[in-house]
């Protein structure tokens, strides 16, 4: 997969536009019916069984032929984030790789619709962070409440850690996400299946009042359904890592805090901090 990079200068600020984050990303939470402790569908079955949904919802690759060597994988000490009052679970590429081959795990994509379909992994389904992305027949409300699910995103695991936090208190028991993220997945040659357009990679810097520490602030390009995301620090400052696909200088963005709201090209938002009114 083809990357670029945008520079990005030290100096300067973009005023922000009146507004704040209101509903813009929404976040919201589902629940459905249980399954086996071991990652297997309410049914029964072996590990990986998919309980007759169809594969496009199922959450699981096809046959793997190309495996790793099987083993267990501790979970006992895994790194974890807090966000939406959770703690999530940081579960090692190699690791989630493992599962994924052995379809002992259901992998949910939590980036926006546009990353999805320019490349995801193999038997992924989308299942976005922000709820304006998501529609009524997001697969997992299909899947059992004790079904291992891994959720992943590319910033490394923001976006993630939210769509995990969702499922968590929506009552699903067995949630991890990537920890190094999707780019991680693909930089190791793990399968991955899309339309495998370039990827543009930038950062946009702000600033908010430091009382909105550890909420979210958003960026998405303002003609395309992409999505990143990150907690405000506890000095009110973000840094929003982009990975966006189709992406110039020229593009157009809009960046969402809790404070305010603001567009501006790509060459204008990474020019400096940007900050709103």
């Amino acid at each position: 997969m083809k990357r670029r990079t945008f520079a990005t200068a030290a100096a300067g600020s973009l005023a922000g536009l009146a507004g704040c984050l209101g509903g813009q990303f929404g976040l919201g939470g589902e629940t459905t019916s249980g399954s086996n402790d071991d990652g297997s569908s309410g049914s029964g079955g072996s590990p990986g069984t998919a309980s007759g949904l169809p594969a496009d919802v199922d959450g699981y690759p096809d046959e793997v032929e190309s495996k790793p060597e099987d083993r267990e994988v501790d979970t006992s000490n895994l790194k974890t984030v807090t966000e939406n009052g959770v703690d999530v679970p940081l579960l090692p590429v190699d690791d989630a790789h493992v599962w994924w081959a052995y379809r002992r795990a259901r992998f949910a994509d939590a980036r926006g619709p546009d990353q999805y379909e320019n490349s995801h992994i193999e038997g992924a389904v989308f299942s976005s962070a922000a709820e304006r992305f998501r529609d009524s027949d997001d697969p997992t409300k299909q899947w059992g409440k004790q079904d291992r699910i891994i959720c992943y995103c590319g910033c490394p695991h923001h976006l993630s850690s939210i769509r995990a936090s969702q499922l968590i208190n929506a009552g699903f028991e067995n949630v991890y996400v990537i920890d190094e993220g999707f780019f991680e997945w693909t930089d190791r040659g793990y399968p991955v299946t899309g339309n495998s357009g370039g990827i543009s990679e930038f950062v946009v810097r702000g600033e908010v009042h430091a009382k909105h520490a550890g909420e979210n602030a958003w960026v998405t390009p303002v003609d395309s359904d992409q999505l990143e995301s990150t907690n405000v620090a506890a000095d009110g400052s973000f840094a929003l890592h982009c990975k966006f696909v189709d992406v110039t200088p020229e593009t157009r963005l809009r960046v969402d805090t809790p404070a305010w709201s603001t567009t501006g090209s790509v060459e204008e938002l990474t020019a400096g901090v940007v900050r709103g009114n």
